[in-house]
């Protein structure tokens, strides 16, 4: 993965000012300096957390612990820097407090496949967009300077939930923040050995998961026209009910998976199912039932991803109900995996409960 070029966290005048007013009980500088970075630290919380409720709380406990701090804030690393190590270190505890809640689910082994992402990390959600930013701006404001769209992908906030929470750390500060070694072991309270340590097994486990060629899984910034068409295509061909055209749209070896509440499965546990034909074969019940089912898709943006929210309308009601919401991967034109999530995630994406049986106009 590419690493920020210059400096890695220049200390500006107006932060060290805001930051020397907050420290002697100005609220509204305080204020002013976290709505600055809130984006920021969340994302980097995410990342850490892997799941968008658990990283809006944390952000919150970020921000009250350095709030409470901020007095004692000397400079002597920029404010961003500051309040990702903060950030670090409740997410630690965080991680700490929620060791039996995030079991992994088995992972295959031998010759058999890795299970999809949303799979492997039962705790995983997608990320909107545009709580990340605009990738087309090219201002240097923290929330959008580093964020390349390798670092945000599904599959790798899943491949980070797969390694120890200090290594997972160590990576993230290291590798997607630039953080030099030394920066990182204070921050985490190691020596720089244990860091280097650590940062070689995490790496060596995300090729296991990504692949030794990272040009293989790297994306660019922005969607391309190609893949917005592909997901236009995908939703139309859900529309109709025309198994002839998802035929087409989906890699032979294509994969979905369902978290619980997700597209029809009421489940405990996620489940997932491969290839053309069994895709097909699973969706059946809902593409031509009898009574007729249907479907309206809408368009949506995770993880700087293509994304599709399903609105589903049965017989006898009076609009069309969330049903779920699906990341979508693609590669060399064909859809490969489609990981979908429950309605109850709809809001944060600014995605309505319900459709009209008819547009308006």
């Amino acid at each position: 993965m590419t690493r920020p070029s210059g400096p890695i966290d220049p200390s500006t005048a107006e932060d060290a000012a805001l930051a020397d007013a907050a420290g002697r009980g100005d609220d509204a500088a305080f204020a002013q300096l976290a709505a600055r970075y809130r984006a920021d630290v969340q994302l980097h919380c995410y990342r850490m957390l892997g799941s968008l409720e658990d990283s809006e709380d944390v952000t919150q406990e970020t921000l009250l612990r350095a709030w409470k701090a901020i007095g004692g804030y000397e400079g002597r690393s920029g404010v961003r820097t500051w309040l990702h190590r903060i950030a670090t270190n409740a997410c630690l505890d965080v991680l700490a407090r929620q060791q039996r809640r995030r079991r992994l689910l088995t992972l295959a082994s031998g010759n058999e496949p890795l299970p999809p992402a949303a799979v492997a990390v039962p705790w995983l959600q997608p990320y909107p967009d545009h709580l990340i930013g605009d990738p087309a701006d090219t201002s240097p404001e923290p929330a959008t300077a580093t964020v390349t769209r390798e670092t945000v992908e599904l599959t790798f906030i899943a491949a980070l939930q797969l390694l120890p929470d200090a290594a997972r750390a160590a990576l993230i500060l290291r590798d997607v923040l630039g953080w030099p070694a030394t920066e990182c072991a204070q921050a985490l309270g190691l020596s720089v050995p244990a860091v280097n340590s650590a940062l070689q097994r995490a790496r060596a486990k995300l090729r296991t998961r990504l692949g030794p060629d990272r040009s293989q899984w790297r994306r660019s910034t922005d969607l391309t026209e190609q893949e917005t068409a592909l997901l236009h295509r995908y939703m139309r061909a859900i529309e109709a009910a025309d198994d002839q055209a998802l035929a087409a749209l989906l890699a032979p070896a294509a994969r979905v998976s369902h978290q619980p509440g997700a597209g029809g499965h009421h489940g405990t546990e996620p489940v997932w199912y491969a290839g053309r034909a069994t895709i097909l074969e699973s969706w059946a019940p809902v593409l031509h039932s009898s009574p007729a089912l249907r479907l309206r898709m809408r368009a949506a943006r995770a993880n700087r991803q293509p994304a599709a929210a399903t609105y589903l309308h049965v017989p006898g009601e009076s609009a069309y109900r969330a049903f779920s919401l699906s990341v979508v991967t693609m590669q060399d034109g064909l859809l490969t995996e489609l990981a979908q999530f429950g309605p109850e995630l709809f809001p944060a994406f600014g995605l309505p409960d319900a459709l009209p049986l008819r547009e308006p106009g």
